[in-house]
């Protein structure tokens, strides 16, 4: 929503707008870790061609790919905005998942299946994947 707000506030939610969406969050996520700043994002981005660009842009070396698998009925149970009822409604468009495409990565870093682990689990889960490489990378 801050992204949205503020550096990204003239895109839509085309995939044309979405692309980007993710291209600014990932030359934005490079200048920072240029600077020595772990960077987490946390976006959905619906395509592996989105991913992709991100990845090339902040480069493979830093690049991270985590997967939260959310099944779509959780996704709306979580919606606090209410957008996937507008969509289902038809009052809104380019909803990944409910009439725009959300296409699963192949093979993530790490996925995080949130119908089979908890908030704490999911957190503890990623902080173990990412701290080895965060203390490996600052020597």
């Amino acid at each position: 929503d801050n992204i949205r707000a503020g550096i990204n506030n003239n895109l839509d939610f085309s995939l044309k707008g979405r692309e980007e969406n993710i291209r600014r969050i990932a030359e934005v996520s490079k200048l920072f870790i240029n600077c020595g700043i772990v960077t987490l994002n946390c976006f959905v981005s619906p395509t592996i061609s989105i991913r992709k660009n991100a990845k090339n842009i902040i480069g493979s070396d830093d690049f991270i790919e985590i997967y939260i698998n959310a099944s779509i009925e959780t996704c709306e149970n979580r919606d606090t905005k209410g957008l996937y009822k507008k969509a289902r409604k038809g009052e809104i468009s380019n909803l990944s998942g409910i009439n725009a495409p959300f296409e699963a990565p192949k093979k993530p870093d790490l996925e995080i299946n949130t119908s089979k682990l908890s908030i704490d689990e999911s957190i503890e889960k990623v902080v173990n994947y990412i701290m080895p490489i965060i203390k490996k990378n600052k020597k």
